[in-house]
Formats: C-alpha cells, sequence, structure tokens
C-alpha cells in the first residue's frame, strides 16, 4: 500500500500533546508479549524486533495512557530511496480500537516523515486483515499490484 505524502496538504496531520512518545527499546518485551492477543491471537510477533525499538526509534511511537501503551508504530525512512518513508507495524489494543489512535500515530509518521524530505509513504498489512486494508484505504493509501491474490487483494509472494 502506498500513499503520495502531497496529498495531505500542510497542516492537515495536527500536532498533538501528551500521551504520544517515542517507542523505546525497554517497549520491547511488554510488547512482544500482548501484540499476538492484540490481533486477535494470529502470530504476529515475530514481525517485531529489538532492533527496531532502537534503531528506528526518530520515527517509531507509542501512544500511553498512564503508562499503558495503547499503540505503537513502527516505522523508517528508506536508506535506499531517500524520498520515501515505510510503516513496518502498527498495533492497537483492541479495548482502544476506533479511538483515532491509529490515525493520530500515522498523521505523527507523516509530519516526521514530511520533516525528512519523504514525499511518499509505503505500508504493508496482511491481505486477511480486513480491518487494516480499510483503515489504510480510508487514510488514503492505494493497494499496489502483486504476483499473486488472496481473497481477491493483490499479494507478494
Amino acid at each position: 500500500m502506498q500513499l503520495p505524502l502531497q496529498r495531505l496538504g500542510s497542516g492537515q496531520a495536527k500536532r498533538r500533546q501528551g500521551g504520544l512518545r517515542h517507542l523505546e527499546v525497554k517497549d520491547y518485551q511488554p510488547l512482544v508479549k500482548v501484540v499476538n492477543a492484540w490481533f486477535g491471537g494470529r502470530h504476529v510477533s515475530y514481525l517485531l524486533q529489538r532492533s527496531f525499538f532502537e534503531h528506528f526509534r526518530p520515527t517509531s511511537f507509542a501512544i500511553e495512557k498512564e503508562g499503558e501503551i495503547l499503540g505503537f508504530l513502527i516505522g523508517y525512512r528508506s536508506q535506499t530511496i531517500t524520498n520515501k518513508a515505510y510503516i513496518h507495524f502498527v498495533a492497537i489494543n483492541p479495548d482502544y480500537q476506533g479511538q483515532g489512535i491509529g490515525r493520530r500515530l500515522y498523521q505523527h509518521f507523516f509530519e516526521g516523515a514530511i520533516k525528512l524530505g519523504c514525499t511518499e509513504v509505503s505500508a504493508i498489512t496482511s491481505p486477511v486483515n480486513k480491518k487494516s486494508i480499510a483503515f489504510h484505504t480510508h487514510m488514503g493509501f492505494e493497494i499496489l499490484p502483486g504476483d499473486a491474490e488472496v481473497d481477491a487483494i493483490p499479494n507478494f509472494v
């Protein structure tokens, strides 16, 4: 999925204070322990590497309330295509879904990507994750052609 950042326009992603911070290495273990449950029991924790929490810290964020992480985003600027940013993983505690946490994380990431000179953001999601596909398309992402299909959704194998 891909989103050209020039579609956002200046000022569309509002800066909000409180509760939003960078991910830290100390967040890795607690999040790995809960993320599979957040995905309804799907095994997704293998997609999280401790090194992401260290090396992608400037472009990876968490929203927390009273010390509890409600959602997080791991992203980075491409080292190869420097005008492109990539969202690798996003998870929201199911008890807090539908409250704008995902949108807030994405908007904050978009703001940072623009400051880094990026004009495009790509994201990955599973073709079986219909809620994620709907969220991304609602946010303006376009599904890219793949080399296979799963449930009529383009997929890369």
